[in-house]
């Protein structure tokens, strides 16, 4: 039997609302996994992933749900996003029921794996419409606008999305609010109170512990090394973080108008009221939600739009539920990610070392014709975001176009690693920009004198304990101009980098250069970016650059097995945001380093 589609009248959702209205409230639950693990169920999890892992891996990476005629695409807003999308882990759901487990995992989900179930659900005819249910996606800004815009494209086909969640976030109902219908638990909130911008200021720590950082920097806006030196915004980065923060807000508030057909200033008043405080009933009366209703009671909604009585069955399909079928093209254009922080040797992020194995990697695969970069990263070490620049050249020296899709964030040292491609696209709410080097050298000699301890060698020349011992003895006028110059040199390297990839002069960089932040939208204005578009288009143009009608995408680097990941996980632990704050110190720390780094902001 087919189902028709079919849209809710003014008349039938009253009349929906009035039948549900005679319901028994039913409060919310709400449930949290906590992997914590103790020793034996850290033992029991190492056996059965020596023992089960070979034998049953195989049957997890390629498990999928066979679709039925008339179904219902569920996306559960939950997790945080990152942009390649992982495996599903076979023994996530076993681990977080057991009591008592010293670690934890962060749920993840793809963009990639996001965008394009919204994709096949719109082609696929089997799928009716979308549920969108939940409110707690932790999503940056660009990557929510590009969910958004997915969303609405999959509207286009004549299908429908309705939205529920216990409470939304801002940016979840950002992306919530194009569903046709919005629908809110009773005694939920929807938070949408605008943005606020936070950063946590280290000198007075460090004046207690008896550290002083010795501050080396080109640009007036480079102001990620103020929180070691001072407790409040400078004027220059106040103004910077407000204007890329109003420009984020306006944004918000253009899409969210659009889509519940409100003015711009009557979202920015209920914003002024702080709306996750207010009544239920305030919401409907604003217009932001269109029912309040229990999650028990959404069935009976979906069944409405999709036109089903009461007595027939919906089936329902979840994230990564679907793939595309493989092209056999030959060519290849290969999508290399690099998400995260740009370390030279360790880390989560982007690591220097790795990435350029990776690219040697594309480099040797003949069937690669184009390369998409990825970018989501605020940056990092100076001399890794030159090294990936180098290798990305050589990819462009042997012909390969390289195009690059910038995510939420592509700054400073991300901005650094794009600046060569053929082509750049962003978002008109990506942060770039945020050109400038800066160096960062601890004098810890009074922790020295407090604790007692007492530093002496025998060097052969004037500088010879430089690197080593300027940490224990702070540095002298002439060791600080030497730094100094080292870090107006990577300036200088970082604006001809630019310059030379932009086509422009290496003046008009500086003039847009000086560690300032920008917005995609004025990041386009400014020559920084070449077009708006999502990381379709960058493949799409990619294609056209190496003159592709046929080809297949390969992804990069490789994801890793689910049970491995694991298994990492398990040694390295989750740390609490305490540890992760201690360790930022000692890898600022441990040695002189000079970075190109965006400010690290919190927005809310």
């Amino acid at each position: 039997m087919c189902l028709r589609i079919k849209r809710l009248s003014a008349e039938e959702a009253q009349q929906l609302e009035n039948n549900l209205s005679g319901q028994q409230p039913q409060q919310p639950v709400r449930r949290r996994g906590c992997l914590r693990g103790c020793l034996w169920a850290m033992i029991i999890y190492f056996a059965l992933s020596a023992i089960f892992g070979l034998l049953f891996g195989s049957m997890f990476s390629s498990q999928q749900v066979k679709l039925e005629a008339n179904t219902v695409y569920r996306m559960d807003m939950k997790g945080t996003v990152v942009e390649q999308g992982r495996p599903a882990d076979p023994w996530a759901d076993l681990l977080q029921e057991m009591p008592g487990n010293m670690m934890s995992v962060d749920e993840t989900v793809g963009l990639d794996q996001i965008l394009e179930n919204i994709r096949l659900a719109k082609e696929d005819d089997r799928i009716l419409g979308i549920y969108l249910c939940g409110g707690e996606l932790n999503v940056g800004q660009a990557a929510a606008k590009e969910i958004r815009e997915a969303l609405i494209d999959f509207k286009k086909s004549g299908k429908w999305i309705v939205a529920y969640a216990d409470a939304y976030s801002q940016i979840n109902y950002y992306i919530a609010s194009v569903a046709d219908r919005v629908c809110l638990n009773p005694v939920g909130e929807v938070n949408w109170n605008g943005l606020s911008a936070e950063r946590m200021y280290y000198t007075r720590l460090l004046e207690k512990i008896g550290v002083e950082m010795q501050i080396l920097k080109v640009g007036t806006f480079k102001s990620a090394v103020e929180p070691y030196f001072r407790t409040s915004m400078s004027d220059e980065d106040r103004l910077q973080t407000q204007l890329y923060m109003g420009g984020v807000w306006d944004d918000v508030v253009a899409g969210v108008a659009a889509s519940r057909k409100l003015s711009a200033d009557t979202l920015n008043a209920y914003a002024d009221e702080y709306m996750g405080l207010q009544a239920q009933q305030k919401y409907l009366d604003y217009g932001l939600v269109d029912t309040l209703v229990y999650a028990f009671q959404m069935d009976s909604i979906l069944r409405v739009y999709a036109g089903v009585e009461e007595y027939e069955k919906i089936s329902t399909a979840e994230l990564a539920s679907v793939s595309r079928p493989a092209s056999k093209a030959q060519d290849e254009v290969a999508v290399l990610y690099a998400e995260g922080e740009i370390t030279d040797e360790t880390g989560n992020g982007i690591v220097g070392k790795e990435m350029l194995r990776t690219i040697r990697k594309i480099a040797k695969n003949e069937d690669v014709r184009a390369v998409v970069l990825r970018v989501n990263s605020p940056g990092g070490s100076a001399d890794a975001s030159e090294q990936i620049w180098g290798a990305l050249q050589s990819l462009r020296e042997k012909g390969i176009p390289v195009v690059v899709s910038m995510g939420d964030v592509a700054a400073s040292g991300g901005y650094y690693i794009s600046c060569g491609a053929d082509y750049i696209y962003a978002e008109p709410t990506t942060i770039t920009g945020s050109i400038g080097i800066f160096g960062i050298v601890p004098n810890a000699s009074k922790i020295r004198d407090k604790i007692g301890v007492d530093v002496d060698g025998v060097s052969t020349n004037r500088h010879s304990d430089m690197q080593s011992n300027m940490i224990f003895r702070g540095m002298n006028p002439e060791e600080t101009q030497m730094m100094q110059t080292m870090v107006e040199r990577g300036y200088d390297l970082f604006t001809r980098r630019c310059a030379e990839g932009r086509h422009v002069s290496q003046d008009s960089i500086k003039a847009i250069g000086e560690g300032r932040v920008w917005l995609g939208k004025d990041a386009k204005r400014l020559g920084l970016i070449d077009a708006f578009g999502d990381i379709d288009k960058a493949i799409e143009k990619a294609a056209a650059l190496a003159k592709l009608e046929t080809y297949r995408l390969s992804y990069y680097p490789e994801v890793k097995d689910p049970i491995e990941e694991m298994l990492e996980n398990l040694m390295n632990g989750n740390p609490t945001p305490e540890e992760k704050l201690i360790q930022k110190m000692r890898t600022l720390c441990s040695k002189p380093r000079i970075m190109a780094l965006m400010p690290e902001v919190e927005i809310k």
